[in-house]
């Protein structure tokens, strides 16, 4: 199998369990965070709705300059929106996925803001760190945010004690 249709593999497995999180998202709670220091959750969920243009534009770019590129905030109302803002980032990710070849993964990819440099590896990096990891880390997030909230988890990677 190729690295880039492992990539693939990955993320159509992890997408159930994402849409089954932010189905979950409830909206009258958008404004809540659980510290002061915190995403708001609705924040935090769009966040994680969209990550997955992070790895289109690894897989398409040299670079990312936060610097030179502002991002649009999209407009996410319900957690329908989440789930459709979701569905067509990841459809956006695997396509350019698609489209890349397994040797383009060893070419540099930069995350910067101007001179600040964040990160500097290999596209196949990026896409497992800034893009993978980086969500998983942020679902992580939003599994603590619904349980303080008592809402029911959905299971990940098997049942979850709220299914049981």
């Amino acid at each position: 199998m190729s690295a880039t249709h492992a990539l693939i593999k990955e993320i159509e497995q992890e997408s159930a369990s994402t849409i089954k999180m932010l189905e979950r998202v409830p909206t009258d709670k958008f404004d809540w965070k659980p510290h002061e220091k915190s995403m708001t959750l609705k924040q935090l969920a769009t966040h994680i709705a969209e990550l997955p243009i992070t790895i289109k534009i690894a897989a398409t770019t040299d670079y990312l300059d936060f610097a030179e590129k502002s991002f649009s905030k999209p407009e996410i109302n319900s957690a329908q929106d989440l789930v459709n803002l979701y569905q067509q980032s990841t459809a956006t990710a695997i396509s350019a996925l698609k489209a890349l070849k397994d040797e383009d993964l060893n070419l540099n990819w930069i995350m910067r803001s101007g001179e600040q440099v964040f990160f500097n590896a290999p596209k196949a990096v990026a896409v497992r760190t800034v893009a993978l990891n980086h969500f998983y880390h942020h679902r992580g997030q939003l599994s603590v945010y619904l349980r303080l909230l008592n809402i029911p988890l959905p299971g990940v990677y098997g049942p979850s004690a709220d299914e049981y």
